[in-house]
């Protein structure tokens, strides 16, 4: 019987994760140069978690969460997304007493059980970033300047920013109730999600993808004419800070995010329809959770989508990370003077290959050529006696004659070894 991979997961392979470490060491030069650090957490949580800090009005907890009782009874989920652990360490490990904004972003897997979609996959890999103890505009505006320098930073093009406001405990039930109210009339024409929502989220409405739910709400009150005067002020704020910064933005009333834990601010960055990066404000959160009132802000991207959206742009600039040198060895004396070259060279930050599985010459340069060897030479007994090798460029063909030593290979080879690049 062959077994393959579950449905909705994806082997990254040797030839594929290169584009991967290049992604990931833009996202965390961007999050470092704004001074967020890095947390790690486990990939599953105690459930209560997801149901109280997600919400149990969302499609997140009501249809997509891998929930499992582990072998003592407990009630544990695989992690559907990081923000809710987050807070959760930050509460746990008494956080809240450093210095504010503690700020920290994650490279995760996270895990829901939906129907593979594009760019989504039942475990997909998040880029997400949290701030917490910041409550002015001028947060929201950083967050979003943050995500606005990844998507620049990775080369795609044509990425528009969204931006909307949910509003706040005070306001958002009024806007609800006028919600509510015009929904009723379209309820015989909306979709089965939706006629749920009604009554229990009425705002995840305005975010339907059925073409039909579009059309009927397409004349639904919009949020930002409910606002509480802060609220407003908030977004106001907003929007002049990203001016000040030259981030263009539209405002979205539809841009509602799918978490109940989001107030205030809302964004998203879209390509071609797709959301790449999206987030918020959740003022609440970190309360709901056990913590003390805290204020906090992030958002979330998802690597798949990222990758998939340079790949139909054709944005292949990423550091070269293939073979950098391969040495042909014949004979005993040369195989053993390889070995030494290649530690050498790779102690050096470069790449550096040769034969463990007994190929003749013919054979051996069939393979350079294989795994894209940048540069090759021949190590016989000549080279040896003589101390003079010949290296060529794979690419070009050009020859580069020199003697048999390290710094002759690192003039040519020059800065373009790993360690050497952006790439690692």
């Amino acid at each position: 019987m062959k077994i393959s991979a579950p449905k909705g997961t994806h082997d990254i392979l040797p030839g594929e994760s290169g584009k991967w470490i290049w992604l990931e060491n833009i996202l965390r030069q961007a999050a470092g140069r704004y001074g967020f650090s890095e947390i790690r957490f486990p990939a599953f949580e105690h459930t209560e978690l997801f149901l109280r800090g997600i919400g149990d009005t969302t499609d997140v907890v009501q249809k997509e969460m891998y929930t499992f009782q582990d072998k003592g009874g407990r009630s544990i989920t695989l992690r559907p997304e990081g923000t809710a652990s987050t807070v959760r360490a930050f509460v746990e490990h008494g956080l809240h007493t450093t210095p504010m904004p503690f700020k920290c972003y994650y490279i995760a897997p996270n895990f829901r059980y939906e129907n593979p979609q594009k760019g989504r996959l039942r475990q997909h890999h998040q880029f997400g970033v949290e701030c917490f103890g910041a409550k002015e505009p001028s947060a929201d505006a950083e967050i979003i300047a943050l995500g606005n320098d990844v998507m620049a930073n990775t080369g795609l093009q044509n990425v528009s920013l969204r931006i909307n406001s949910v509003g706040c405990p005070s306001c958002r039930p009024g806007y609800n109730q006028k919600l509510i109210k015009f929904l009723e009339n379209c309820r015989p024409k909306l979709c089965q999600d939706c006629n749920n929502r009604l009554s229990r989220n009425p705002m995840r409405i305005l975010d339907c993808k059925n073409e039909n739910c579009r059309a009927e709400i397409k004349d639904a009150p919009v949020g930002t004419d409910s606002l509480c005067d802060d609220c407003s002020t908030h977004m106001e704020q907003l929007k002049i800070y990203l001016e000040y910064m030259g981030i263009s933005f539209d405002v979205d009333p539809s841009i509602v995010r799918g978490l109940d834990y989001y107030t205030k601010t809302v964004f998203e960055f879209i390509n071609d329809g797709i959301t790449l990066c999206g987030g918020g404000r959740y003022d609440d959160l970190v309360r709901a959770l056990g913590g003390p009132v805290t204020p906090g802000l992030g958002f979330g991207c998802g690597l798949e989508r990222l990758l998939m959206m340079l790949k139909r742009q054709n944005v292949t600039d990423k550091p070269w990370e293939g073979c950098d040198i391969y040495i042909a060895a014949l004979g005993v004396a040369a195989d053993r003077h390889s070995m030494r070259l290649c530690n050498q060279l790779r102690s050096h930050g470069f790449s550096a290959e040769r034969d463990i599985c007994g190929r003749g010459l013919k054979a051996q340069m069939k393979h350079a050529d294989k795994i894209g060897a940048r540069y090759t030479f021949v190590l016989g007994e000549h080279e040896l006696t003589t101390e003079k090798i010949e290296l060529k460029d794979m690419a070009t063909g050009q020859i580069h004659a020199g003697n048999l030593e390290i710094s002759f290979l690192e003039g040519i080879l020059g800065n373009r070894g790993r360690n050497h690049s952006d790439g690692g």
